[in-house]
């Protein structure tokens, strides 16, 4: 009888199956299946874009450590009334040229480097200039420090810490949605498995009728048997072919299902096609203990992983309104180095009020990078700034809201923990009563068998009914039905379990990379 049913069932398979042997058939394995879910799976693409977008996130808060560089030009000329002949004879006329270049890099403490070079040159006709036109340039280093608020490491690298960390959350999302997803494929994959191998359960079931309807004809035809006992034979035929037709359109939809996870219709060929699981459900016995399951969760568990980051996030908040509470205390600290050059004008007895020029030493512009670059005229300065903010005094209302944030995230984190425990718990206890609900239904299915062979010998002989007949071969389709609902019921709770564990991504040797 066994390997009776086993031949019917791979026959109904490649022929019976409505609309398979009309259209393209396309055999696919479970692995097939997620593998195509992982790559085409429009949820998965878009869910994939968060790890990308972070780390865009995290190259921009780098950025606050990339110098900046500045550039000036300026350039100036103005012609005004002269009111004494001293200063000039006529209009008083000035040309002046401005350049600036400067480069500001954040450093590591929270304090700030400045390099500048200023320069100038001016062209005048006022009198008694000595120098005349005059390059000016100057060369100087300052350091800005906090010593106090903002100061430290952690506070001039809190926004890439928090741009990492948001990135590796991101991450620990999309090993969420690759979970989900794997399970759900699992899940659709097994629903089209026993929505197919249930239809040929029917169409057995259905053929069985059949038989015992054309039997009848001929009893009753040759007057061994009463007319009436058609009617129950035909009721029965049709009452099970109603029953294929809702199989057939669960088959339908659970198709549809399937393809849709795997992105079907535009990863695996033309839409008419149709799909064939390959793989069977296995009834081989995982065995499974509570503490094993629920290590493996707590260390493998994407969610949890996020969770601890988001307290990292938290903690960082937390210890930057902590730091705004501080005085302000700053250190700044100059040194430069200025120069002058131009072209020097000689005035008889070296007496510019005299106004008679008697000659000139040309300079040139360039001149001024030698001794701006030698730091021959040294200058320095430090100084030292002490701020109070008031508001921290009358109101912390942001280091309050920093703390509520951090134990509210801790809190969140140990709440999970309970219900990883809770979801392994149920999630064990399934697997092992869906093992044992195999054992009974297989049971319960052959029990069946014979219960339906023996009661087709009595009818043979006379001292059994038609009726009782059709009862046992409806019995023997729901046991059959229930046997293949436990072994399917088994599959779908170990897929649960490894989802619940957090495992299901290393079970199925996927790699990821983003």
């Amino acid at each position: 009888m066994r390997k009776w049913i086993e031949f019917t069932t791979l026959f109904f398979m490649l022929i019976s199956v409505p609309a398979l042997s009309a259209q393209e058939v396309k055999t696919i394995s479970l692995e097939e299946c997620i593998l195509s879910a992982v790559e085409n799976n429009l949820n998965v693409a878009v869910q994939i874009l968060n790890p990308r977008l972070s780390d865009i996130s995290v190259a921009l808060a780098n950025e606050k450590f990339i110098p900046q560089l500045g550039f000036n030009f300026n350039t100036r000329s103005t012609v005004e009334p002269s009111f004494s002949w001293v200063d000039a004879t006529g209009d008083l006329n000035t040309e002046l040229k401005q350049y600036t270049a400067q480069l500001i890099q954040e450093i590591p403490t929270g304090g700030n480097l400045t390099i500048q070079f200023y320069s100038y040159d001016q062209d005048t006709n006022r009198n008694l200039q000595t120098i005349n036109p005059l390059y000016y340039g100057s060369l100087s280093f300052q350091i800005e420090q906090p010593l106090l608020k903002d100061f430290g490491f952690k506070m001039s690298r809190r926004e890439i810490l928090m741009a990492r960390t948001s990135r590796d959350i991101s991450e620990r999302q999309f090993e969420e949605t690759l979970l989900q997803t794997i399970y759900d494929v699992e899940s659709a994959y097994w629903n089209l498995v026993f929505s197919i191998e249930d239809l040929q359960v029917r169409q057995r079931s259905l053929a069985l009728a059949r038989d015992l309807l054309r039997k009848n004809r001929r009893e009753v035809e040759v007057g061994t048997l009463a007319p009436i006992e058609i009617l129950t034979a035909e009721a029965e035929v049709a009452a099970r072919e109603a029953d294929i037709l809702q199989s057939e359109v669960l088959v339908e939809n659970n198709e549809d299902t399937l393809k849709t996870m795997i992105n079907k219709y535009t990863g695996m060929g033309e839409a008419g096609s149709q799909i064939l699981p390959m793989d069977k459900p296995t009834s081989i016995e995982r065995r499974v203990d509570i503490e094993s399951a629920l290590a493996t969760a707590m260390s493998h568990r994407p969610d949890l992983k996020r969770y601890k980051l988001e307290i990292k996030n938290r903690d960082l908040d937390f210890s930057y309104a902590k730091n705004q509470l501080l005085p302000g205390l700053s250190l700044t600290a100059n040194y430069w180095s200025p120069a002058i050059s131009g072209t020097r004008i000689l005035y008889q007895n070296n007496d510019p009020l005299t106004g008679v020029v008697v000659g000139q030493v040309p300079g040139k512009f360039s001149e001024i990078f030698s001794d701006v670059l030698d730091f021959n005229y040294k200058n320095w300065s430090v100084g030292v700034t002490f701020t109070v903010p008031i508001n921290s005094i009358f109101s912390r209302a942001q280091y309050a809201q920093a703390r509520v944030n951090l134990d509210q995230a801790m809190n969140t984190l140990k709440y999970q923990e309970q219900q990883v425990f809770l979801e392994i718990r149920n999630a064990v206890r399934t697997v092992q009563t869906n093992f044992k609900r195999i054992t009974a239904y297989r049971a319960a299915r052959e029990l069946a068998e014979e219960r339906l062979a023996a009661e087709e010998k009595k009818l043979k002989v006379g001292i059994s009914t038609n009726y009782i007949v059709l009862q046992m071969q409806r019995d023997l389709a729901t046991a059959q039905s229930n046997e293949l609902q436990a072994i399917i019921d088994y599959n779908l709770s170990l897929a649960a379990l490894d989802r619940a564990q957090g495992v299901s991504i290393s079970n199925k040797n996927i790699t990821l990379s983003y």
